[in-house]
C-alpha cells in the first residue's frame, strides 16, 4: 500500500466531514471505544488538554503545543481540518506523522477485520492515539472536530478542558441557539477536571456553569468581564485563553516560563507550521489568507481588515453550501470589490448557488469557476497599494496554497 492509497482508503470507509459534510457526522463514542479496544489502544498513562469551540480551538490548541515545545516537553498535537497534507492532523512536536506509520496503521486496520465500520475521523483518531501513545509523549493537545460531547475526542480523560467560545455555526448538527450549541460543547467537561471558557456570553455561561456543577469541575475564565469588552479579537481572545490555561497547567505540575509563553506564541509559525489565520503572504499589494467560515469568525476578520487594510479592499470568497448567506452577507465591507468563487470539494457552493443567494445584494460581486480563475481577474485590477483578503473556507485556502506553492503565484 502507498501512502496516496491508504488515505483514499481513510476518506472512503465512512465519508469524512471534510468531503461531504453532515452526512458523514456519527455522533456517538462507541466506534472510537472499540477501535481503541481492537488495537490495544492504552490512555491512563497519557496527559491530555481536550480544546472546544466554535471558533479559535486549533490556534488555541497550536499555541498551547508551541509553548510547551519552547519549554523542551515532547507534545502531541491532534487537530482538523487538513490543508494540504493529510499528516498534518497528527503530530509530534514539530513532526507531522511518517507516511511509513500512516501506511502501517491503515494496514493493520484492514487486516483486523472489523465487525463494525469507523467514520475517518473516528480512523484518525485512533491513528493519532497510537502515535501519542507509542511515541511517549508527555502531554498531548487535542482539539475536537464537532461538538464535543459525542466527539470521538471526548473519548479521552483530560488533565483539563478549555472551550475557546460559542457563535452559530453547524446549526443543523449542534442545535439552533447558543445554549443548545454551549451544551454540546459543554460535554467536554469531565468529573472533576478542571475547565478553562474563554469567551462567553449570558445564555453560554449558564451551561457551562451548571455542566461544571454537576460534574464537580472548577471553572476559571479567560476574560473576568468580557461582555463589557467589545471589538476584541479572535487572536487576543485565543492568546488570554492560552495564558489562562498555562496557569491552571503549571499548577498540575508542569514548568512553563513567561519566556516559553512568549517564545511559543512568536514561534507558533515556525513550530508548528501553522497556516492560514490571517496571514499575511504578501506585501504589495497586502495578501492575507484566512480560514475563516462562520458568521462570528468573518466578523471579526472583515473587522480586522477595515482597520489594516490600505488601498483598495479586494476579497475572493467562497464557501460551503451549508452557510447561511443571508446572515452573511450584511457583515461584508461594502466599498470593497468581491470575487465569488466555487472551490475544489463536494460541499462547494456552486457558481449558480452563489450567484442566485446574492441577487439581491448590492456589493461589487464578480463570479469565478474556481480560485485560479479568480486570481487571474484580481491581477488585472489589483496594484501593489491595495489589500486582498481570499476568506471562506479551508477548502478555499486549500486550493489557493497548492496553487500558489504548485505554481510560484505572485499577485
Amino acid at each position: 500500500m502507498q501512502y496516496t492509497e491508504a488515505v483514499e482508503w481513510m476518506f472512503k470507509q465512512f465519508p469524512s466531514y471534510q468531503n461531504i459534510g453532515k452526512n458523514a457526522y456519527k455522533p456517538d463514542l462507541g466506534n472510537i471505544q472499540a477501535l481503541c479496544d481492537t488495537l490495544s489502544i492504552h490512555l491512563s498513562k497519557t496527559k491530555f488538554v481536550h480544546i472546544a469551540g466554535t471558533n479559535g480551538k486549533g490556534s488555541t490548541t497550536n499555541m498551547l503545543a508551541s509553548i510547551f515545545m519552547e519549554a523542551g516537553y515532547k507534545v502531541g498535537i491532534f487537530t482538523s481540518p487538513h490543508l494540504l497534507d493529510f499528516r498534518e492532523r497528527i503530530a509530534i512536536n514539530e513532526r507531522l506523522i511518517t507516511e511509513e506509520k500512516v501506511i502501517q496503521f491503515c494496514e493493520k486496520l484492514i487486516s483486523s477485520n472489523l465487525k463494525f465500520s469507523p467514520s475517518f475521523f473516528e480512523i484518525t483518531f485512533a491513528m493519532a492515539l497510537t502515535h501519542f501513545t507509542e511515541g511517549e509523549c508527555v502531554i498531548c493537545f487535542i482539539e475536537t472536530g464537532l461538538g464535543g460531547r459525542l466527539d470521538a475526542t471526548n473519548l479521552i480523560t483530560p488533565i483539563l478542558s478549555v472551550i475557546t467560545n460559542i457563535s452559530l455555526d453547524h446549526t443543523d448538527l449542534l442545535g439552533n441557539t447558543l445554549g443548545e450549541i454551549a451544551f454540546e460543547k459543554a460535554g467536554i467537561i469531565k468529573k472533576g477536571v478542571p475547565v478553562i471558557i474563554g469567551e462567553y456570553h449570558p445564555e453560554t455561561l449558564t451551561v457551562f456553569q451548571k455542566k461544571a456543577k454537576e460534574t464537580d469541575s472548577l471553572i476559571h475564565f479567560a476574560f473576568d468581564n468580557h461582555n463589557n469588552e467589545s471589538g476584541i479579537s479572535y487572536t487576543t481572545i485565543n492568546e488570554r485563553t492560552v495564558k489562562k490555561t498555562i496557569t491552571q497547567l503549571k499548577k498540575l505540575g508542569f514548568t512553563i516560563t513567561d519566556q516559553n509563553i512568549s517564545d511559543g506564541i512568536k514561534n507558533l509559525s515556525i513550530n508548528r507550521n501553522f497556516t492560514g489565520r490571517f496571514q499575511i503572504i504578501q506585501d504589495n499589494p497586502l495578501v492575507i489568507i484566512d480560514v475563516a467560515h462562520n458568521e462570528a469568525g468573518l466578523a471579526k476578520t472583515f473587522g480586522t481588515i477595515q482597520e489594516i487594510k490600505k488601498g483598495k479592499l479586494h476579497i475572493i470568497y467562497g464557501t460551503s453550501s451549508d452557510k447561511d448567506l443571508s446572515r452573511i452577507l450584511p457583515l461584508f465591507p461594502f466599498e470593497a470589490n468581491y470575487y465569488f468563487t466555487q472551490f475544489s470539494s463536494e460541499r462547494s457552493c456552486t457558481l449558480s448557488e452563489l450567484q442566485q443567494k446574492t441577487t439581491k445584494s448590492e456589493l461589487n460581486i464578480d463570479f469565478f469557476k474556481n480560485i485560479e480563475e479568480s486570481i487571474k481577474s484580481v491581477k488585472k485590477s489589483i496594484n501593489e497599494e491595495d489589500t486582498l483578503l481570499i476568506t471562506g473556507s479551508f477548502f478555499l485556502i486549500s486550493d489557493f496554497l497548492k496553487l500558489f506553492s504548485e505554481k510560484y503565484l505572485q499577485i
